[in-house]
């Protein structure tokens, strides 16, 4: 029997710019605790003050589950990262969230899939923070590599899948 060499790291990207938030400091429980993976979180920020409104792919990969405020993205070697924009922002049914794509398609990393209204979100009362997980990983194998208090801009590195 021969060893299988380890897939290859997949590196996370910012889908949106702002401040990495630390996951414990989210309010849900779900995303808090790290029930459903490890992952980070960023408020979104623009480089001018405002607020982001565009979510790019943090990964190469196939949309998998697509919902205006949510998607996840199937990696080749069958990781899924999950993004989730905003807290309790289901029940704004889609209002404020344009998607750009759709189930099934194939997209990059840095790729726009959504355009949304974090103003709008805010303004429903709702925290606009932005959680990206690696969806049933081991928190052993992700090495974020930014921390929270950082600010990020779309695209830039944000954690290590091994």
């Amino acid at each position: 029997m021969t060893d299988q060499p380890a897939p290859a790291p997949v590196r996370l990207v910012a889908p949106v710019s702002g401040e990495v938030v630390a996951l414990a400091d989210v309010p849900d429980q779900v995303f808090a605790e790290e029930i459903v993976g490890p992952g980070l979180a960023i408020e979104p920020r623009s480089a001018t003050g405002g607020t982001d409104t565009v979510v790019q792919a943090p990964v190469d990969g196939t949309i998998g589950s697509l919902y205006p405020h949510a998607f996840a993205i199937e990696t080749d070697d069958e990781r899924t990262v999950l993004v989730h924009l905003g807290i309790d922002t289901v029940t704004l049914r889609g209002e404020g969230f344009e998607l750009h794509v759709a189930s099934g398609d194939q997209v990059t990393a840095g790729q726009h899939l959504i355009t949304w209204d974090p103003d709008a979100v805010a303004a429903a009362g709702m925290s606009t923070v932005c959680v990206v997980i690696a969806l049933q990983g081991d928190p052993a194998d992700v090495d974020r590599v930014a921390e929270p208090g950082q600010q990020v801009s779309r695209g830039d590195e944000i954690a290590r899948w091994r």
